[in-house]
């Protein structure tokens, strides 16, 4: 698996936290590139999130992103633009697990602002790493309604 993360100043913490918990994590099963500008204040989330969505629709393989903001809303927004791309904007376990089992989510989304410190966010990451879309034949006719 490859995963595409980015960031906007505004995430920019987390997206660290992540970085390194992955590399630690899952340095053996998957691959991680970070597609984060140097980041200041006059750093766009669109262009970001552009970036990141345009790597995971060039792959051929099973390709993932996260994107961060301060909210996550904006990174959402402009992810769910790309056909092809199921963006989830989610701040729960049960959130996680049904973006991934239900909608085949390939973008998780972040809040920094959102979720208080501490493993929360690792949590996440974790399920939407390891969550299998669960190939049943109403989420499949669901996602290509949605394609269409």
């Amino acid at each position: 698996m490859k995963i595409f993360i980015g960031t906007d100043h505004a995430g920019y913490n987390l997206k660290t936290k992540i970085v390194e918990y992955i590399n630690k994590k899952y340095a053996d099963a998957l691959s991680l590139t970070d597609l984060s500008p140097i980041l200041n204040d006059g750093d766009d989330y669109p262009v970001i999130a552009r970036d990141v969505c345009n790597h995971i629709l060039s792959e051929q393989e099973d390709t993932r992103g996260i994107l961060i903001c301060d909210t996550g809303i904006g990174m959402s927004i402009v992810a769910n633009r790309f056909k092809g791309i199921r963006a989830s904007l989610c701040q729960s376990v049960f959130e996680v697990v049904r973006a991934r089992e239900h909608n085949n989510a390939n973008v998780l989304c972040l809040g920094e602002y959102i979720l208080s410190e501490g493993n929360e966010y690792m949590t996440l990451v974790d399920i939407f790493i390891n969550t299998e879309f669960s190939q049943e034949e109403r989420h499949i006719r669901r996602i290509n309604e949605i394609d269409s």
